[in-house]
């Protein structure tokens, strides 16, 4: 077939968005399909009306990869493609609405839920900047369970751009600053510390399935954007080390049934279709869920290949099977 994958764009990730295209093309030519690389510039809708490809695959990640623009155009365009729709995408990108999508779960479920997630409050820009909101930021340590550390962080966004630890309300406001350059919302939310885990998925509604979480573990300091781009800054443990979670073995593979059951809740709450990632900390009594990623890396570091590898299957047979699915 012939598959269009879409890569670069113009948002903050559009380096790591490259390298994800990159790999994505050579596993697709090598399970044998015509492969038309297109970066997402202002020749991309008459470049796919030419070349009318069968189905399309999105390596675009942040801004327009995940909000539902790019989605929205394909399906403007009925150009099937892989992942999640637009509205989907739309509901995922903004982090704040983990909270409702995750009670309307629960309530579907007779009010029975395995996930949580960090109690906190989203601001937007405006709301900072003209209506005096930036005056008040010595509530947060009374409205947010615990005070300080907090943790804050662009409502929208992915690779950690923007997200901070901070320990006091003295730090608070260089902080906001700096997320708000990456969004128009801020977080300020609980820190919470724990094992931290992505959870890797396969699938749609009740027939996905999650792949062994990898645990991840960061040498120094924060699993930031540096960290992640780093290739001596983390440690990447696929599946979670059952140590990590519980000194009883049996106790362990309870937490990680509950790691990916969690999981698994917040993928079907949004109604994630094919793939996606969902990162998390385990507190210690909880999975607290942080963000739902419907691009997932694929470069040689990102999770979703690490976690693959760890279930014994090839990104060239997991990128075949989802383009022949929507082909």
């Amino acid at each position: 077939m012939k598959v269009a994958v879409l890569m670069g764009g113009a948002s903050f990730e559009r380096a790591i968005s490259l390298d994800s295209g990159k790999r994505v093309c050579e596993a697709l030519e090598e399970a044998g399909h015509k492969v038309v690389p297109l970066d997402t510039t202002k020749d991309l809708v008459p470049t796919l009306r030419s070349e009318r490809p069968d189905v399309a695959y999105s390596a675009l990640h942040g801004k327009h990869g995940e909000d539902g623009t790019i989605q929205s155009l394909l399906e403007f365009l009925e150009i099937p493609f892989v992942g999640s729709p637009a509205a989907v995408c739309h509901d995922t990108w903004n982090k704040a609405t983990i909270p409702l999508a995750l009670r309307s779960w629960a309530a579907g479920q007779g009010g029975m839920s395995s996930a949580s997630y960090p109690q906190g409050v989203c601001l937007a820009r405006d709301a900072m900047k003209d209506m005096g909101a930036a005056t008040a930021i010595d509530l947060f340590e009374q409205r947010i369970p615990g005070g300080y550390p907090l943790c804050v962080k662009p409502a929208c966004g992915g690779s950690a751009l923007g997200v901070h630890r901070v320990e006091c309300v003295e730090d608070m406001g260089a902080a906001l600053l700096d997320a708000l350059t990456y969004d128009d919302e801020v977080l300020v939310q609980e820190w919470i510390d724990g094992v931290e885990v992505a959870v890797s998925i396969l699938g749609n509604g009740w027939d996905a399935h999650a792949l062994p979480p990898v645990e991840i573990i960061v040498r120094d300091g924060l699993y930031d954007t540096d960290a992640r781009l780093s290739d001596e800054a983390v440690d990447y443990y696929t599946p979670v080390r059952p140590s990590s979670l519980s000194n009883n073995e049996a106790d362990a593979q309870a937490i990680r049934a509950e790691i990916e059951r969690a999981s698994l809740e917040v993928y079907r709450a949004y109604g994630v279709c094919d793939m996606g990632r969902v990162d998390l900390i385990w507190d210690g009594a909880q999975a607290r869920v942080l963000e739902v990623n419907v691009s997932p890396g694929m470069t040689e570091r990102s999770l979703f290949p690490v976690a693959c590898d760890a279930a014994g299957l090839s990104m060239t047979a997991v990128l075949d099977r989802l383009v022949c699915e929507h082909a």
